[in-house]
Protein backbone atom coordinates (compact mmCIF):
# COMPACT_ATOMS: atom_id res chain seq x y z
CA UNK A 1 0.00 0.00 0.00
CA UNK A 2 1.40 3.42 -0.45
CA UNK A 3 1.69 5.80 2.03
CA UNK A 4 -0.65 8.61 2.45
CA UNK A 5 1.70 12.10 2.67
CA UNK A 6 -0.63 14.63 2.09
CA UNK A 7 -4.14 15.83 2.35
CA UNK A 8 -4.36 15.33 -1.65
CA UNK A 9 -3.23 11.89 -1.38
CA UNK A 10 -6.17 11.10 1.43
CA UNK A 11 -8.52 12.19 -0.16
CA UNK A 12 -7.80 10.78 -3.46
CA UNK A 13 -7.60 7.24 -1.28
CA UNK A 14 -11.28 8.18 0.24
CA UNK A 15 -12.85 8.73 -2.90
CA UNK A 16 -11.10 5.42 -3.90
CA UNK A 17 -12.76 3.25 -1.45
CA UNK A 18 -16.34 5.32 -0.91
CA UNK A 19 -18.72 3.68 -2.83
CA UNK A 20 -20.61 5.98 -5.57
CA UNK A 21 -24.67 6.42 -3.96
CA UNK A 22 -27.14 5.74 -6.05
CA UNK A 23 -28.60 9.15 -5.53
CA UNK A 24 -31.08 9.90 -8.23
CA UNK A 25 -32.55 6.10 -7.30
CA UNK A 26 -32.35 7.43 -3.21
CA UNK A 27 -33.91 10.00 -4.16
CA UNK A 28 -37.45 8.71 -6.06
CA UNK A 29 -37.72 5.86 -3.35
CA UNK A 30 -37.61 8.80 -0.67
CA UNK A 31 -40.16 10.39 -2.78
CA UNK A 32 -42.45 7.86 -3.39
CA UNK A 33 -42.74 6.67 0.34
CA UNK A 34 -42.62 10.13 2.00
CA UNK A 35 -45.71 10.51 -0.88
CA UNK A 36 -47.31 6.90 0.04
CA UNK A 37 -47.13 7.88 3.92
CA UNK A 38 -48.93 11.58 3.43
CA UNK A 39 -51.14 10.22 0.99
CA UNK A 40 -52.31 7.54 3.40
CA UNK A 41 -52.21 10.50 5.58
CA UNK A 42 -54.37 12.81 3.69
CA UNK A 43 -56.82 9.65 2.96
CA UNK A 44 -57.90 8.88 6.91
CA UNK A 45 -58.11 13.15 6.86
CA UNK A 46 -61.26 13.24 3.95
CA UNK A 47 -62.79 10.01 5.55
CA UNK A 48 -62.88 11.24 8.99
CA UNK A 49 -64.32 14.83 7.51
CA UNK A 50 -66.37 13.79 4.91
CA UNK A 51 -67.21 10.25 6.25
CA UNK A 52 -67.67 10.67 9.58
CA UNK A 53 -68.10 13.95 10.02
CA UNK A 54 -65.60 15.72 12.34
CA UNK A 55 -64.36 18.98 12.57
CA UNK A 56 -60.89 19.81 10.36
CA UNK A 57 -59.37 20.00 14.07
CA UNK A 58 -60.44 16.97 15.25
CA UNK A 59 -59.78 14.85 12.14
CA UNK A 60 -56.13 16.05 12.36
CA UNK A 61 -55.84 14.89 15.39
CA UNK A 62 -57.10 11.84 14.98
CA UNK A 63 -55.31 11.35 11.85
CA UNK A 64 -51.71 12.20 13.73
CA UNK A 65 -52.57 9.77 16.53
CA UNK A 66 -53.63 7.07 13.86
CA UNK A 67 -50.75 7.61 11.90
CA UNK A 68 -48.39 7.31 15.30
CA UNK A 69 -50.05 4.10 15.83
CA UNK A 70 -49.60 2.80 12.22
CA UNK A 71 -45.87 4.06 12.78
CA UNK A 72 -45.45 2.39 16.18
CA UNK A 73 -47.43 -1.01 15.16
CA UNK A 74 -45.18 -1.50 11.90
CA UNK A 75 -41.93 -1.15 13.82
CA UNK A 76 -43.40 -3.46 16.35
CA UNK A 77 -44.21 -6.34 13.98
CA UNK A 78 -40.57 -5.14 12.52
CA UNK A 79 -41.74 -3.98 9.16
CA UNK A 80 -41.38 0.10 9.34
CA UNK A 81 -36.84 -0.70 9.80
CA UNK A 82 -37.78 -2.48 6.60
CA UNK A 83 -39.46 0.33 4.81
CA UNK A 84 -36.40 2.89 6.13
CA UNK A 85 -34.19 0.70 4.93
CA UNK A 86 -35.62 1.00 1.49
CA UNK A 87 -36.98 4.67 1.28
CA UNK A 88 -34.48 6.41 3.67
CA UNK A 89 -35.38 9.77 4.61
CA UNK A 90 -39.45 8.95 3.05
CA UNK A 91 -40.04 6.99 5.99
CA UNK A 92 -37.97 9.38 8.69
CA UNK A 93 -39.17 12.74 7.76
CA UNK A 94 -43.24 12.00 8.03
CA UNK A 95 -44.65 11.82 11.81
CA UNK A 96 -44.48 7.98 11.43
CA UNK A 97 -41.33 8.04 11.27
CA UNK A 98 -40.81 10.38 14.80
CA UNK A 99 -43.33 7.07 16.19
CA UNK A 100 -40.64 4.91 15.13
CA UNK A 101 -38.01 6.75 16.51
CA UNK A 102 -39.35 6.32 19.86
CA UNK A 103 -40.95 3.23 19.84
CA UNK A 104 -37.73 1.06 18.55
CA UNK A 105 -35.49 1.71 21.62
CA UNK A 106 -38.41 1.04 23.68
CA UNK A 107 -38.86 -2.14 21.91
CA UNK A 108 -35.17 -3.38 21.74
CA UNK A 109 -34.69 -2.91 25.87
CA UNK A 110 -38.36 -4.06 26.82
CA UNK A 111 -36.36 -7.07 28.69
CA UNK A 112 -34.72 -5.04 30.88
CA UNK A 113 -38.01 -3.92 32.16
CA UNK A 114 -41.02 -0.81 32.57
CA UNK A 115 -38.31 1.40 34.35
CA UNK A 116 -35.03 0.28 33.03
CA UNK A 117 -35.60 -0.94 29.84
CA UNK A 118 -38.66 0.50 27.73
CA UNK A 119 -39.00 3.94 30.54
CA UNK A 120 -35.06 5.31 29.88
CA UNK A 121 -34.94 4.29 26.25
CA UNK A 122 -38.28 5.47 25.22
CA UNK A 123 -36.73 9.13 24.76
CA UNK A 124 -33.39 7.88 23.55
CA UNK A 125 -33.38 8.94 19.79
CA UNK A 126 -36.33 11.18 19.97
CA UNK A 127 -35.28 13.00 23.09
CA UNK A 128 -32.90 15.46 22.06
CA UNK A 129 -34.79 16.42 19.16
CA UNK A 130 -37.74 16.81 21.45
CA UNK A 131 -35.63 19.35 23.83
CA UNK A 132 -34.36 21.39 21.14
CA UNK A 133 -37.28 21.59 19.23
CA UNK A 134 -39.14 22.63 22.34
CA UNK A 135 -36.59 25.32 23.59
CA UNK A 136 -36.41 26.68 20.46
CA UNK A 137 -39.71 27.23 19.95
CA UNK A 138 -40.10 28.61 23.43
CA UNK A 139 -37.22 31.13 22.58
CA UNK A 140 -38.88 32.06 18.88
CA UNK A 141 -41.81 32.84 21.06
CA UNK A 142 -40.18 34.77 23.73
CA UNK A 143 -38.61 37.05 21.15
CA UNK A 144 -41.37 36.96 18.87
CA UNK A 145 -43.72 38.87 22.51
CA UNK A 146 -40.54 40.94 23.16
CA UNK A 147 -40.62 42.57 19.37
CA UNK A 148 -44.49 42.51 19.52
Amino acid sequence: MKAIETKADYQKYVDEKTPNSPIWGNLFKAFIVGGAICLMGQFIMDYLTTGVGLDKDTASSVTSITLVFIGIFLTAINVYNRIGKFAGAGSIVPITGFANSIASPAIEFKSEGLVLGVGAKLFQVAGPVLVYGISTSIAVGLIYYLLK
